[in-house]
């Protein structure tokens, strides 16, 4: 079953958030606190959604997505930030339901595009995607500016 995340779901949202970034090799990078996550997805202004899919054992992943905006088709569009399944759900559909629900959901919203970003080594989940019809976006990069360098171009600073 899949369904939408509650407030009650901040706790469980968190931890699957720490164990995909333990997935992805980077263990210590999660800054997020449930506070965050909290107000982020519940507060006056949310700034995402998520879904839980779980069985009578409990949850077994989730998904979190916003809305984006492309000005090529005119529509907004629905970015998937991050998707988890336990390993012991692994292989047995749960991600293929989150994905489904979620492309549903984008049908159901009229956007143009359902995307998300899926790192270069994790050559599983690339296949994973291009069998329910992804297809890679190769010629684009991801830009980002964080930390430091973020501070100094919001203030008009030249680079070190």
């Amino acid at each position: 079953m899949i369904r939408p995340a509650t407030l009650a779901d901040v706790g469980t949202i968190l931890r699957f958030v720490r164990d995909l970034a333990a997935f992805e090799r980077e263990p210590d990078a999660v800054a997020a606190t449930e506070d965050m996550l909290a107000e982020a997805l519940f507060g006056p202004h949310p700034a995402a959604e998520a879904v839980i899919a779980e069985d009578a054992r409990g949850p077994l992943g989730f998904a979190l997505f916003f809305h984006n905006f492309s000005t090529w088709t005119g529509r907004r569009g629905l970015y998937l930030e991050d998707l988890y399944v336990t390993p012991e759900a692994r292989g047995t559909g749960v991600g293929t339901a989150l994905l489904r629900h979620l492309a549903a959901l984008a049908v159901a919203r009229v956007c143009g595009r359902f995307e998300w970003s899926v790192l270069d080594w994790n050559a599983d989940a690339i296949a994973f995607y291009r069998a329910m019809g992804a297809v890679g976006q190769d010629e684009w990069t991801v830009q980002r500016v964080e930390g430091d360098p973020l501070l100094r171009l919001a203030a008009g600073e030249d680079r070190p």
